[in-house]
């Protein structure tokens, strides 16, 4: 199965039905597919053939979908950008890809003409005339069935979140990605009845290929936010009769401190359709947990936890476990992912033990775009090595210490970041938190606290690490405090710790 093959099947199952909803419009399977055609006429006009590579850097709007299924249905592969990158990182991304054409938020033309003008850009939401508007284009191009398509063919490069270093080109099949929807449809229980709210940006791989290629399989409907606010999230939510929403921890936690500084009861939104919350980026504490249950009213959550490496496929941990197993990612595999814990010795770790997350399965990248030594660095045969160091417990549950290259080695001993973030994190005078290491010449390293002070809040060090100090060992306490106004997370939720590094270093 390819992604335009696909689409095709569930167009003859469901014509009629909406497919993709955006605000007062609303696209059946049938409009869409004939859109994705027309689409694909556009882009071969341009020059577009198989193996090319179409950028598509816009906010969650119909424009991106169409684009995206216009590109594959003309053989190229579909390169997602951050629409909130500067010029100089588009430039880096488009130059690296490799793409030759492009479609964007009109919003956006400044940024991509700045960033790469050796692009053919075309512009969703407002051409500036009308050989560059996508929409209108697309309007008047005449139908074509496109190229025929192997399912070993490239269908994205999927560039990742570049938390620990530059961003790499993850290179994906319409095989694999076509694989992540039964694997997420089997894991989460989804089927065709599901309205699925993506609010999240589109272009990011658990938007794009955990929910919207799935709910493409299935048969069911995406409603788009062109970009999440706390307060219009909830309201969409009962507007649309929303089922599923998959979103970063603060996410569900904005609306929260939103709400309670506008003095606004969460109870006047309605959730009755709701029947998946589900997060990733990273887990949460027992405390978190039971404050967002309390407040959606729903003890339906669910973590998935995953690489764009791996399609992003890998763990989950279901509703029945959030309390019991708070801040476990899972235990084993989703159905169709194999998984290992591998000790620093090559051993599979056991109960108590920590090693590094390997995981395996068909939706497994063929691997980085011009970067032969950084895919023979993460691939073990079959394996994807992570690079995220996890620890067993005795059920098998397994909880994420840290990236191997954000362990802090103070005095010889090793301090697991994460630990010391989710023991600062319940703290009601604590927005957020990221703690890393600071060089020292006798230490090695010593541990820093960078917090976002809760509104109104003000924090100390001594007091922060006599709250500590009962509660971690006296080597994981931080000897720093810094204060700052916000902290740089990519769109799943994952802090970019190279970058807080820089600010705080200056390196």
């Amino acid at each position: 199965m390819n992604l335009t093959t696909m689409l095709e099947s569930t167009c003859r199952k469901f014509p009629d039905k909406e497919a993709v909803v955006y605000g007062d419009e609303r696209i059946t399977y049938r409009e869409l597919l004939a859109a994705s055609r027309r689409a694909a006429e556009v882009f071969r006009a341009r020059g577009v053939g198989r193996g090319d590579r179409v950028a598509v850097m816009t906010f969650n709007t119909p424009g991106f979908v169409i684009a995206a299924f216009g590109a594959w249905r003309a053989g190229a592969a579909v390169v997602p950008v951050n629409h909130k990158l500067a010029p100089p990182e588009v430039e880096y991304l488009l130059r690296h890809s490799g793409a030759t054409v492009g479609v964007a938020s009109a919003e956006l033309r400044p940024v991509v003409e700045a960033g790469a003008p050796q692009v053919d850009w075309l512009f969703t939401e407002g051409g500036p005339d009308a050989e560059r508007d996508f929409d209108s284009l697309v309007d008047v191009a005449d139908e074509w069935d496109g190229v025929d398509l192997d399912e070993t063919d490239i269908a994205q490069v999927l560039y990742t979140s570049g938390t620990t270093s530059a961003p790499k080109g993850c290179l994906h099949t319409h095989r694999s990605i076509t694989t992540v929807a039964p694997y997420i449809a089997t894991t989460l229980g989804l089927d065709r009845d599901e309205r699925v709210l993506i609010a999240m940006p589109i272009w990011h791989a658990a938007p794009l290929n955990v929910w919207f290629v799935p709910t493409m399989f299935l048969g069911g409907t995406v409603v788009l936010m062109r970009e999440y606010a706390p307060l219009p999230f909830l309201e969409i939510i009962g507007a649309e009769k929303i089922t599923a929403f998959f979103g970063a921890p603060i996410a569900y936690l904005a609306p929260l401190q939103v709400a309670r500084a506008a003095g606004i009861d969460l109870s006047a939104y309605d959730f009755s359709t709701m029947r998946r919350w589900t997060y990733g980026g990273a887990p949460i504490g027992a405390e978190v947990a039971r404050q967002l249950q309390q407040a959606y009213r729903s003890e339906d959550f669910y973590q998935v936890y995953g690489m764009s490496e791996m399609g992003p496929t890998g763990t989950a941990l279901y509703p029945h476990e959030q309390i019991a197993k708070a801040g476990s990612i899972g235990r084993g595999g989703m159905p169709g992912v194999d998984l290992r814990v591998v000790r620093a010795d090559g051993g599979d770790a056991g109960p108590g033990e920590t090693g590094e997350i390997w995981l395996s399965g068909d939706t497994r990248m063929v691997g980085y775009l011009n970067n032969d030594e950084a895919t023979a660095e993460v691939f073990e045969g079959r394996w994807y090595r992570t690079g995220d160091v996890a620890r067993l417990d005795e059920d098998g549950y397994l909880y994420i210490v840290d990236r191997t290259k954000d362990i802090i080695i103070t005095g010889g001993e090793n301090v697991y970041s994460q630990e010391v973030e989710e023991a600062i994190r319940p703290r009601a005078d604590v927005l957020d938190v990221a703690v890393i290491g600071r060089p020292h010449r006798e230490w090695g390293e010593t541990v820093v606290a960078v917090v976002v002070p809760a509104p109104g809040c003000e924090l100390e060090l001594e007091e922060l690490r006599e709250y500590l100090s009962g509660k971690l060992a006296r080597y994981k306490v931080p000897r720093e405090l810094v204060l700052v106004e916000s902290l740089p997370r990519n769109p799943s939720g994952k802090l970019t710790k190279h970058v807080v590094r820089e600010s705080v270093f200056g390196d």
